[in-house]
């Protein structure tokens, strides 16, 4: 009944282009409005305010001469106050949104290597926005966002990609195990010096309380018993000694064979070869 009587109805975020006997006359806003056919007017068609969103897949080359699959997002909206120019100029905007957009993106990509396309994804969305706004603006359409929502390479570079991150992963931790292992050596080397220091020093103090022993004992044998000189202690000390590395000798049950004059008469020998040796030495050292 309402198309009838001339009365339409422009819904929420719609305009409606009204033309009288085929020409263009004006842009109806949301509400109920009356278009009287029968004196030439007519509604032309609608077109919506609301945000469209357009998903382009462009393939592209780069400066090193790898293809990519660019996806890149674009919102747009038809410009109220431009409703007759996004209504009359285009007919179909999707497409000639695609077209600038594929015109950017070869015309930035192939300047670009493959690396620095996934890091400049912002700047590449700019050059995209950019033109968009520039070429849209004249045909009554705003470009509200555009977005690079993935970068797609061929699937033999996305495995040479991560082989090489992985090669490099690896060296760096090689050279982490390396340096750890450099710093365990020199640890080990710097204790075992230390241990190796503290053990002669042990060794010097042993050998030094041995020869404070001898000489106390000594001293105090030839004061307690006379008519025994120094000469006579230290060959007893030294058949002491003799007898009781025999006796080491032959107690351990894996000591290599060690053959040494063992008759008794050997300890005076033994007596004697020390006592020349400390002989030549002190006169050596005068």
């Amino acid at each position: 009944m309402g198309n009838l009587l001339g009365c339409i109805q422009v819904d929420q975020s719609t305009v409606a282009i009204k033309e009288k006997f085929g020409k263009y006359s004006d842009v109806l806003q949301p509400g109920c409005h009356c278009v009287p056919w029968f004196i030439g007017r007519r509604i032309a068609g609608e077109l919506s305010l609301r945000v469209q969103q357009l998903d382009i897949r462009c393939e592209a080359k780069t400066k090193d001469n790898v293809f990519v699959n660019v996806v890149a997002s674009i919102q747009y909206r038809a410009i109220p106050e431009k409703a007759n120019d996004a209504f009359y100029m285009l007919s179909n905007s999707r497409s000639q949104i695609q077209a600038y957009v594929f015109d950017v993106i070869r015309g930035t990509v192939p300047r670009l290597n493959v690396d620095d396309v996934f890091e400049q994804k912002s700047e590449i969305a700019k050059s995209v926005a950019d033109g968009l706004e520039k070429a849209m603006c004249h045909f009554g359409y705003e470009i509200v966002q555009t977005l690079i929502v993935d970068i797609d390479p061929d699937e033999r570079v996305k495995r040479a990609m991560n082989e090489i991150n992985a090669a490099a992963r690896n060296r760096v931790a090689a050279n982490d195990k390396a340096e750890t292992e450099k710093i365990i050596q020199i640890k080990k080397a710097e204790g075992e010096a230390e241990s190796k220091y503290l053990s002669g020093v042990g060794v010097a103090r042993q050998r030094q309380a041995i020869v404070d022993g001898l000489r106390d004992s000594v001293l105090g044998f030839s004061g307690n018993v006379h008519g025994t000189s120094a000469r006579d202690v230290m060959n007893m000390i030294l058949i002491t000694q003799y007898f009781d590395t025999m006796k080491e000798i032959g107690a351990a049950s894996k000591s290599s064979a060690v053959f040494i004059p063992h008759g008794p008469g050997a300890v005076g020998d033994v007596a004697t070869q020390i006592r020349n040796g400390l002989l030549q030495a002190a006169a050596s050292s005068e």
